[in-house]
């Protein structure tokens, strides 16, 4: 029975470095962007709106999303471990995506949910029309949109995460002991 008594006894937890093929980053997005709840709803129950507007297909404008967060998570994982060398293991390597993936949907249901409402106060006629719809769109998209948004955020930064961590990276090869002091010139 495994013991888990400090965070280092943690799975995940071993040094790691990119691999070293030229395929496997852009390997690690695509795979990333590849979510599999999204994909297999998309081809189980086709979109009826393809055209970008305000009725296209929530699933693929999450799509769209991910295409340009996940290279851009690999492009900043790459940025902050040649100036930190964090994060070192897989397990940094997906709570990264998981943390940045939860802030990106918060911040786009947020905006989702301030240009609903400003789109409100234009469809409005008058001033109580306005207050009414900025209650309903703040209710709808704000109070219950935005858990449910951070919840497929950051599982789907969980899926591109694992990808990135197991596609993008390979285990650390063991640090040579220096045993007759000629390894540090």
């Amino acid at each position: 029975m495994a013991r888990f008594d400090t965070p280092a006894d943690l799975p995940g937890q071993a040094p790691v470095i990119w691999r070293r093929t030229r395929a496997a980053i852009p390997l690690a997005a695509l795979a990333g962007v590849m979510w599999p709840p999204l994909i297999l709803t998309l081809l189980v129950w086709p979109p009826q709106n393809w055209i970008p507007g305000r009725e296209i297909d929530w699933r693929l404008t999450v799509l769209l999303i991910g295409m340009i967060a996940v290279p851009a998570g690999l492009w900043s994982i790459r940025r902050e471990r040649d100036r930190r060398g964090r994060p070192a293991s897989r397990l940094g390597v997906v709570w990264r995506f998981m943390l940045y993936g939860g802030l990106l949907a918060a911040a786009a249901q947020t905006v989702l949910a301030l240009g609903m409402m400003v789109y409100g106060w234009v469809q409005s006629g008058d001033l109580g029309q306005g207050v009414g719809a900025t209650e309903t769109t703040l209710l709808i998209y704000g109070v219950a949109g935005l858990p449910v948004a951070i919840l497929v955020g950051v599982s789907y930064a969980l899926w591109a995460g694992l990808c990135a961590a197991f596609i993008a990276f390979i285990p650390a090869p063991e640090q040579v002991k220096d045993r007759l002091g000629v390894l540090g010139h």
